[in-house]
């Protein structure tokens, strides 16, 4: 998926930071600003996730128990004795002090569940989905990080010397790793630079993660 760049101005070349190891490997890590956007106020925003099941499960367990509840309120109202699960909890709470073991684990229980439904609703989740740069106020994109890290697989193996080659695409980083069986490391090295910088920035993201690079000879077999 690529973009049309625009500005038209140079990119700043990325900084290199080249070491050897003792086996033989060539490393890297490079930083690439964004492609301008849109206004502030009209920046792309991480996706929120609807969390269907999350609110399934409290919907019904909330459904259930208030129609229980009704239930035995009716009941009681029309002359029936109240159920023995709402009795023997009367009485239950009744004698416990408010430092009884079952009474502290039941508030510590409920009082992490309500801090997990709060953390639900103030976080948008969907961290898979990469925000894209907003061209249009109209449109939103987003990209899965398994498509962009498919994507530049492709670029990647497409460079000279590369055997086989592993990207994982973080929130705010690519990590690239790549077996090069032929060519000098850091000519290979070089080359996925340049081409994963451009596949990066052909992405489109609203954020440009930083790219970190690793080369290396194949292991021996045996």
């Amino acid at each position: 998926m690529s973009e049309p760049r625009g500005g038209g101005g140079t990119q700043p070349l990325p900084v290199i930071e080249q070491s050897a190891g003792e086996f033989g490997q060539s490393a890297s890590a490079a930083a690439y600003d964004p492609l301008p956007t849109l206004s502030d106020e009209e920046k792309a925003t991480r996706f929120w996730a609807p969390r269907r099941v999350p609110a399934a499960l409290l919907a019904l367990v909330v459904l259930g128990a208030a129609g229980l509840l009704l239930y035995d309120v009716v009941a009681v109202r029309a002359d029936h004795p109240a159920m023995h699960w709402r009795r023997e909890l009367a009485r239950q709470l009744g004698r416990r002090p408010l430092d009884d073991t079952a009474v502290l684990v039941g508030a510590g229980v409920a009082a992490v569940l309500g801090i997990l439904l709060v953390v639900l609703a103030a976080t948008p989740g969907q961290r898979g989905i990469l925000p894209m740069r907003r061209t249009h106020s109209e449109v939103r994109a987003g990209l899965y990080r398994g498509a962009a890290a498919m994507v530049l697989r492709d670029r990647a193996m497409d460079v000279p010397g590369v055997q086989s080659v592993r990207v994982r695409v973080k929130r705010s980083k690519v990590d690239v790793r790549a077996v090069s069986h032929f060519r000098e490391l850091d000519d290979v090295r070089g080359d996925l630079d340049a081409t994963l910088a451009d596949g990066i920035r052909d992405l489109g993201l609203a954020r440009a993660p930083g790219l970190s690079v690793r080369v290396a000879r194949p292991g021996r077999k045996g």
